[in-house]
């Protein structure tokens, strides 16, 4: 099982470009889908969480469903199978982009890859909302939010703590009329 969870997360950190947000369609695909650890709602519910804590999304992700599956030897597995890929690459890349970084053929591949990442990261998205209800309806909190941190600068730490607290405030005069 060890290696099982090695092996995957070590596929996903392999061949998944543009970041975390961009392998969440690959690792749900993987551990929904393909592996069956985790049901929908897990996955949806271990996406909020681990969104919360510090650090990359995918070395969290692959924590938290390694750890689900074999306790700490687990979460290991799964974060060495998850970051082991990226440090392989960027090494390589290393020792050969010093010597090619302004070669114009290198610059055409890294702007064709930027719209292909962008997709990457909005498919899983549009499919999370889908399935923890955002609407047309309530889609303008997310949007809102989003042009805060991109058009205002305001920090997303400020947002989440207004959106805490809007929450409970809705929740306090929901309860109350009733």
């Amino acid at each position: 099982m060890l290696l099982d969870l090695f092996i995957a997360f070590f596929k996903i950190g392999a061949f998944t470009f543009g970041g975390g947000y961009a392998m969440i369609s690959v690792i749900e695909n993987e551990v929904v889908t393909k592996k069956k650890w985790l049901s929908e709602q897990d996955f949806v519910d271990m996406l909020a969480t681990v969104q919360s804590l510090p650090g990359p999304i995918s070395i969290n992700s692959s924590v938290y469903v390694g750890y689900k599956q074999k306790g700490v030897l687990g979460a290991i597995a799964a974060a060495v199978g998850t970051a082991l890929p990226s440090f392989i690459i960027i090494l390589l890349l290393a020792i050969v982009f010093t010597d090619v970084q302004e070669h114009p053929t290198i610059e055409k591949i890294f702007k064709g890859i930027r719209p292909a990442v962008v997709a990457l990261i909005v498919a899983p998205l549009v499919r999370l909302s889908q399935k923890t209800g955002i609407t047309y309806k309530n889609a303008i909190i997310p949007i809102i939010a989003a042009l805060l941190v991109w058009q205002w600068g305001i920090s997303p730490i400020y947002i989440i703590i207004a959106a805490a607290a809007a929450g409970l405030l809705y929740n306090r005069l929901k309860n109350h009329k009733q």
